[in-house]
């Protein structure tokens, strides 16, 4: 009887474990994040109204700016507002701000209603899988990556250092956007991005 209970408390955590590793392999990216200079190749994603857009056909002339965003998470959330004064601000400067929600738990019909309710005009794309994810190597919402004219990636991380407004003490996303349109290097080409883990799909 002892042998049995001590092989049952044996299955039961291993299977625990195995459900652990699961999870945590669900919100862990399967590539390393792509490096400052790389040139970020062109991908094909939906909108939430299931129209593809590439790469190609939303760059902007000066750069573009790929933001994962999610729908419930309280800090991407946080960040809706100056998301879309940064889309309204670069736009007539011939940078454009792409949204892209790469969530398994948030579906296309959830991502429409929450940019209306938001308020968010740029375009969102959805990361079904999480493969544009999984190739840039993202973790967070929000999380940044800027590309240059060319698609080089020139800035990788946060929008800024504080997820309250009235903390913010610096701005390295704009920084960055600055920098390129006047024709300088990037000072900090990369800042940690903080947030909610993308939650990607348990590996089968």
């Amino acid at each position: 009887m002892k042998k049995q209970q001590t092989i049952a408390l044996t299955l039961v955590l291993a299977c625990s474990l195995g459900a652990l590793a699961l999870v945590a392999r669900a919100d862990t990216p399967t590539a390393a994040p792509v490096a400052i200079g790389a040139t970020v190749a062109d991908f094909t994603l939906p909108d939430a109204d299931g129209v593809a857009h590439s790469l190609a056909s939303l760059k902007g002339k000066n750069g573009t700016v790929l933001i994962f965003i999610a729908t419930r998470c309280p800090v991407s959330n946080g960040y809706n507002e100056r998301m879309e004064k940064l889309a309204q601000d670069y736009k007539a400067k011939g940078v454009s701000v792409v949204g892209i929600n790469a969530n398994v738990t948030e579906p296309a019909s959830e991502v429409k209603s929450h940019a209306a309710e938001k308020h968010l005009t740029f375009t969102i794309l959805k990361d079904e899988g999480s493969k544009l994810a999984d190739r840039l190597g993202a973790e967070r919402t929000p999380e940044v990556y800027f590309l240059d004219a060319s698609n080089r990636l020139v800035y990788h991380g946060r929008i800024d250092n504080a997820q309250n407004p009235a903390n913010v003490t610096g701005s390295e996303l704009r920084d960055a956007l600055d920098a390129v349109l006047a024709g300088k290097p990037v000072a900090k080409a990369e800042a940690k991005a903080f947030g909610c883990t993308i939650k990607r799909a348990a590996a089968q």
